[in-house]
């Protein structure tokens, strides 16, 4: 054979298309759930997916607060933060956080799976989570994804 039935696509900034997404977390298992937007903003489901390139999605999460965790871990797990201050260091379970700040319980379980460099950072800018049910980007025209 001569040449190739096939050439190899690699995705740039300007062939990228992106879609906005719309993810309910009411009743969603937490790991299970982030594991499945994680893939989404890396664009892994896509068939034009480049490692190195932001070819996935912006996701919306709706209903951040009805998250739920399997077993003991709305109360025995702990997210460890620091102020950056000597002595800074806090400790909170889900459920102290769930009660403050509801979306940070999901896009710390996201950011956890995607890329720890500076692709992994922007990436995270494309993950838009709520508490409530309602959201600003109706202008986008997101559709709805279960999993």
């Amino acid at each position: 054979m001569d040449t190739l039935s096939y050439k190899t696509i690699s995705a740039n900034a300007g062939t990228v298309q992106k879609d906005w997404i719309v993810v309910d977390a009411n009743g969603a298992i937490l790991g299970r759930l982030a594991s499945q937007i994680a893939k989404i903003l890396r664009g892994k489901h896509k068939p034009s997916f480049t490692p190195h390139v932001d070819c996935g999605d912006n996701v919306i999460v709706i209903n951040a607060e009805k998250i739920r965790l399997t077993g003991k871990k709305m109360t025995d797990k702990v997210y460890v933060r620091h102020t950056g201050y000597p002595g800074g260091q806090r400790f909170a379970t889900p459920r102290e956080v769930l009660d403050k700040f509801p979306p940070r319980i999901i896009e710390s379980a996201v950011k956890g799976m995607l890329p720890k460099n500076s692709l992994g950072r922007h990436l995270f800018t494309n993950l838009f989570v709520y508490a409530g049910g309602e959201h600003p980007h109706a202008a986008q025209q997101p559709k709805e994804v279960k999993f």
